[in-house]
């Protein structure tokens, strides 16, 4: 089971670590961006993740680096919490790895992906209903919204009304038996994705919140940083990085349709916006990289930075 951290290099560039600094890597996963930041810079890295065998994963990084990582189980929703409660409460930098890791997709037994068989579960962590649950259990309409909003798959309906028919006669147990209801319903995509690609991206950020813990996040990481600080996040969907391009644009006074004919404008703060963007446009993975790793393929990388006269609120 391989790890590759995507779009590393650049990562590095945009949080620059530095010696002495606090940097909190949101995203643990198998460990490659704190991996890289511990030996780019004598520095300190708090890291996250709500899959308690990502923490297992951690513990010989942070052994290789006594007193410098420091592994934490939770949500980077909490982070401000998780932080504040061991003495944190200001930091240089944050990297977040949105979505789902290698590792999870990798694992049968963890139910994320249908390149195998295994108990319908998208868990992240390891409370809360399971994708089982859901496809079980919800109305027809409100799977169908749920498929088009997080997943969006046109064929929602359609594959709804798959879902709850074939339900009818078993209930749904293994990854493999609901790709195959799935594929059957929809048309096959002239692009070659598998026809539930959509909807189980749909499943696995209803299961796990994804869209809200990344909605707090983005508030909290920009709160905790000191003056100067930087925050990179590398998305991998069009509903990860909407989120992070219009709230990056919004903090760094940017947000797009705004008239200075408004009378809202009128109540907008005065002065420099307290942040900064560092990508404008976000920065996408180079041919070789897409080769070697094709899941970087749909990765997006911004990355932003408070201002050095500007204080976390």
């Amino acid at each position: 089971m391989s790890h590759i951290p995507v779009l590393l290099a650049e990562v590095l560039e945009q949080l620059a670590p530095r010696a002495g600094e606090t940097i909190l890597d949101g995203t643990f996963g198998g460990g490659g961006y704190s991996r890289a930041i511990l030996e780019a810079a004598p520095c300190t890295v708090w890291a996250l993740d709500r899959d308690p065998e990502a923490i297992a994963r951690g513990a010989a990084l942070a052994a290789a680096h006594p007193g410098r990582l420091h592994l934490i189980e939770g949500r980077f929703g909490d982070m401000l919490a998780l932080l504040a409660a061991r003495g944190v409460t200001q930091l240089d930098g944050v990297v977040l790895d949105l979505g789902v890791s290698s590792f999870q997709l990798d694992t049968p037994e963890r139910g994320f992906s249908f390149r195998f068989d295994g108990p319908l579960d998208m868990r992240m962590g390891r409370n809360g209903p399971t994708a089982a649950d859901l496809v079980n259990t919800l109305p027809e309409a409100e799977l169908a919204d749920l498929i088009w909003e997080f997943g969006e798959e046109r064929h929602s309906r359609r594959v709804a009304r798959a879902i709850v028919k074939a339900r009818g006669e078993a209930p749904f147990t293994t990854t493999l038996q609901l790709a195959e209801v799935i594929r059957r319903a929809v048309p096959r995509d002239p692009s070659g994705i598998h026809g539930a690609t959509r909807s189980f991206q749909a499943l696995r950020i209803r299961v796990n919140d994804e869209l809200g813990e990344i909605e707090r996040a983005l508030e909290q990481a920009m709160r905790l940083l000191a003056p100067g600080g930087r925050l990179v996040i590398v998305s991998f969907h069009s509903l990860e990085d909407r989120l992070v391009k219009r709230a990056f644009q919004k903090a760094a006074g940017r947000s797009p349709g705004a008239s200075r004919h408004d009378p809202a404008m009128l109540l907008a703060p005065r002065g420099p916006a307290p942040f900064t963007l560092l990508t404008p446009r976000s920065i996408r993975p180079g041919e070789a990289e897409n080769n070697a790793n094709p899941r970087a393929r749909s990765a997006h990388l911004r990355a932003l930075q408070r201002s050095p006269e500007s204080h976390a609120a």
